[in-house]
């Protein structure tokens, strides 16, 4: 194999993985303008009030992680960076969103996929929950505990 069929191969096959990546954000990105224009994701945020207590987190937060929960980090981030874009979070935020997908997302698929090699999906799905809350809700305290200790802003 020559170095231009490689290149070839490599460009082909990430223009494929971008072409397939934007035929479900662009449309989960009209489906989430609709949603807020029809105020669906205020009530939702209103419903995750305690989680977002919880986590430390602002409610415009919780919808981003739900999308990351369900769709997994790649989905999710293109929700967090459209909310980061308007303006939705703050940097605060931002990092309690990440830290807590880095530890949970995308919670059927992969828990499905580590059933079905022999997994106890209720074990693993339990254990990542439990980790995300734990870190996310620790860094949140340690946060405010270091902004309410300087004159950093975050």
């Amino acid at each position: 194999m020559d170095i231009i069929e490689i290149l070839k191969e490599g460009a082909v096959g990430s223009l494929s993985s971008v072409l397939n990546m934007a035929k479900i954000v662009i449309p989960l990105m009209i489906i989430i303008q609709v949603l807020k224009d029809l105020n669906v994701l205020n009530k939702l945020s209103s419903k995750m009030k305690p989680l977002a207590k919880l986590l430390g987190i602002s409610e415009d937060s919780t919808f981003p992680i739900i999308i990351g929960l369900i769709l997994g980090l790649a989905y999710g981030a293109g929700v967090i960076i459209n909310s980061a874009k308007e303006g939705n979070l703050s940097k605060k935020d931002l990092y309690l969103v990440v830290i807590f997908l880095v530890a949970c997302h995308s919670v059927f698929e992969d828990t499905l996929l580590f059933v079905a090699i022999g997994a106890n999906g209720w074990l693993l799905l339990g254990v990542r929950i439990i980790v995300a809350l734990f870190l996310t809700s620790l860094t949140a305290r340690y946060i405010d505990k270091v902004l309410s200790n300087s004159k950093i802003n975050l």
